[in-house]
């Protein structure tokens, strides 16, 4: 009988689980979490999911949960993440037209204390943002904040590392590793369903572990890379999830701490929000562009004014080299495709 280690996607206990079984009951927070399948068709989870009653109880066919973490009083503290989700919702509301009571706040002004943006309340708020999840859904989930990478526990990275983000609290309650973060928000969405995840964070190019990332060479050949290994399988259930993330896997913007601060909070955010305000029906590979655009422009000396220059010039005086990057669970014409939430 073959045997995987895996993680709860609750309390991240690792565990060793047989492949024959389609769901495990974890020994430590008995949460019941479906088993990752080796078979690239991925079997469906009966894992059910609990609600908070004081989380939005509406589930419409847009909603949102927009995460930013400032880690307040603290030597790493980031300034500008709470007007990034501020920026989202506008954005969301609208240019989109994502009800209000269908977006999710979490960040350290709000007054309910399941939205600040603890490990715990981040996992909460995931599992809301895809609880009965159907076709025609979109999903949306943001994350502005510290980024970082560490050793890889069940061999499934090709570079030997997960990616994480911080909640306000990991350094009592740890990171969310890019395994869970899949495992919540990428594997049980539904055919016809859709998740666009924005991740402004350090060391975020696969966060979210999505099979593909989208190469773009310096001779300008683009091209889509299986980033996971084939033994793997970190696709969804037939539906599609992309994610815009700052930066690649192995950028960070301080190389003498892992939980430096991350000069780049807002300025992707502002980027982001820019090109799409900017250029209406942008593809997803114009988006791409743009982002990269204004850090190049920046670099060059070209662009020497107005707040996205300010953003990115204290970036580039850290010593940070940020590539925004595309990744995806399938392979489509980035150019040809439309950006639509």
């Amino acid at each position: 009988m073959a045997r995987i280690i895996q993680r709860c996607i609750w309390c991240s206990q690792r565990m060793q689980v047989s492949t024959e079984v389609y769901t495990t009951t974890c020994p430590v927070c008995q949460t019941v979490n479906p088993v990752r399948s080796r078979d690239p068709i991925q079997r469906q989870s009966s894992l059910t999911m609990t609600h908070s009653p004081m989380l939005p109880s509406v589930y419409g066919k847009k909603r949102a949960v927009l995460c930013g973490v400032s880690y307040r009083f603290r030597k790493c503290e980031l300034k500008g993440t709470a007007n990034d989700v501020n920026c989202m919702r506008t954005l969301l509301r609208d240019k989109f037209s994502f009800p209000d009571n269908c977006i999710l706040v979490l960040s350290e002004d709000e007054k309910n204390p399941l939205q600040i943006p603890t490990k715990q309340n981040i996992r909460n708020a995931m599992r809301w943002l895809v609880q009965g999840c159907q076709p025609g859904d979109s999903l949306v989930f943001h994350f502005s904040g510290l980024g970082v990478q560490q050793l890889d526990q069940d061999e499934d990275e090709v570079d030997g590392y997960d990616e994480a983000i911080c909640p306000m609290d990991y350094e009592t309650s740890g990171t969310i590793v890019d395994d869970e973060i899949n495992e919540v928000l990428v594997r049980q969405l539904p055919r016809g369903a859709k998740l666009h995840a924005i991740i402004d964070a350090s060391h975020s190019g696969t966060v979210l572990d999505l099979p593909y990332v989208y190469k773009i060479a310096r001779d300008g050949l683009c091209q889509w890379v299986n980033q996971n290994l084939p033994s793997t399988y970190k696709g969804t259930n037939g539906g599609l999830a992309i994610s815009f993330s700052s930066c690649r896997d192995d950028q960070t913007s301080d190389d003498t701490s892992a939980y430096s601060v991350n000069a780049t909070t807002g300025a992707m955010t502002y980027c982001f929000v820019q090109a799409l305000e900017s250029k209406p029906g942008a593809t997803y590979g114009e988006l791409l562009n743009s982002m990269r655009f204004s850090i190049g422009e920046v670099q060059k000396g070209i662009l020497n004014c107005g707040p996205i220059a300010s953003l990115l010039r204290k970036m580039l005086r850290t010593g940070f080299s940020a590539d925004p990057q595309l990744s995806a669970s399938e392979q489509f014409d980035a150019y040809s495709k439309p950006f639509t939430l």
